[in-house]
């Protein structure tokens, strides 16, 4: 099991940090061996998710679904490939959250994609917490139990892990602390028009109901 801890200044916002995860475009600018990632099969009913998962008692369930990855050959390894469960835990405070994910059982390998199989790499564990220190700095803690499968010994898989998580909280680090014309300036001005049109629709609704 690996375990990593960074400081980042930045609002803490774990939706944009899951979407390094778990989006494709965003992921391939830190990974250099993903070859795919897809949300195969959402789970739209989150309510009854929350049910299920203990009441609240994890944080409240507000995105959750089964995704596919597959990751390019290297030097150590052929490609892999993956199928978990993911999904966002958002806490009471509205920032502190924990992205989780877990490896599909066999009985589940109906629900892999069509194509050539590749070799099973299995997460035990997935698991990113991220919690606020200040009004614009957060702390994250990374944990991953990961089997990549087959004959390969783990002094020369865990290396090739180390530095890809590096490569993802590097990215992060420049993510959060971006300035004025920064992909999450971009995000938060988006946000606050979506969050102004919202008011605006629940104003004239209440309006309406009260005519």
């Amino acid at each position: 099991m690996l375990r990593f801890r960074s400081s980042l200044q930045g609002p803490c916002i774990g939706e944009r940090f899951a979407n390094f995860i778990m989006s494709f475009d965003e992921r391939k600018k830190w990974d250099p061996q993903i070859a795919s990632v897809c949300e195969l099969y959402p789970i739209l009913d989150i309510d009854a998710a929350n049910v299920n998962m203990g009441f609240f008692r994890y944080g409240e369930c507000s995105r959750l679904g089964i995704g596919y990855v597959t990751t390019k050959p290297n030097l150590v390894s052929s490609a892999r490939e993956q199928l978990t469960m993911c999904g966002i835990q958002d806490f009471p405070d509205g920032k502190s959250c924990i992205i989780w994910g877990t490896e599909m059982d066999d009985r589940h390998n109906h629900l892999l994609p069509g194509g050539v199989r590749c070799q099973r790499a299995r997460t035990h564990l997935f698991a990113t917490t991220l919690m606020p220190t200040g009004p614009n700095s957060f702390d994250v803690e990374y944990i991953l139990q990961l089997d990549c499968g087959g004959n390969i010994p783990s002094f020369l898989t865990t290396p090739v892990i180390i530095e890809t998580v590096k490569s993802l909280f590097s990215h992060a680090k420049k993510y959060f602390s971006g300035g004025e014309d920064s992909e999450l300036a971009e995000y938060l001005t988006s946000q606050q028009q979506m969050d102004s049109i919202q008011n605006l629709f629940t104003q004239k609704k209440g309006i309406f109901f009260a005519a």
